[in-house]
């Protein structure tokens, strides 16, 4: 089931985010924001959990691009998965739903940026309608390293 992200579930959310922090393929990120800070990062809207039962098994939200009005439609994906659910279709249906719901408000232009060794994340996004858009080569360094993402984008 997916429905609305909690402030409840912020428990569960930090836990698969440090996981997918972990991971060193998912973000740039090295710490997990407090629940105060990532409420700010990311839109009150299209806040999505996917749960069996009472388990929050993934999570998807939008956070803004740029604060110009212009760019008021564009928002940039997250989505993570707990490892024991990955491979099983919960990225796919929480990045689905986060479309379906983004359209809904008024966005007309989701954006990814993936590092290219997550190639799971990269079948789930063009699976979805996204499309390589370009590769930003040594964009930011992680843990001293400098690594490329691919940029992905959906139209509505």
């Amino acid at each position: 089931m997916i429905d609305q992200m909690r402030p409840a579930d912020w428990p569960a959310v930090e836990s698969i985010y440090a996981a997918g922090i972990a991971t060193g393929n998912a973000t740039f990120e090295t710490v997990v924001p407090t629940w105060q800070e990532w409420d700010q990062r990311y839109l009150s809207v299209c806040r999505l959990a996917a749960r069996q039962g009472e388990h929050v098994l993934g999570w998807a939200a939008l956070s803004r691009v740029s604060a110009r009005p212009v760019y008021a439609g564009v928002a940039e994906v997250s989505v993570y998965v707990a490892e024991p659910a990955r491979g099983r279709g919960y990225g796919r249906a929480l990045l689905r739903r986060l479309v379906d719901e983004s359209e809904q408000q008024g966005l007309w232009t989701l954006q990814a940026s993936i590092f290219p060794e997550n190639k799971a994340s990269l079948r789930i996004h063009r699976t979805c309608g996204f499309r390589e858009v370009g590769r930003r080569e040594h964009i930011a360094r992680l843990n001293g390293v400098w690594r490329d993402t691919v940029l992905l984008e959906r139209r509505s």
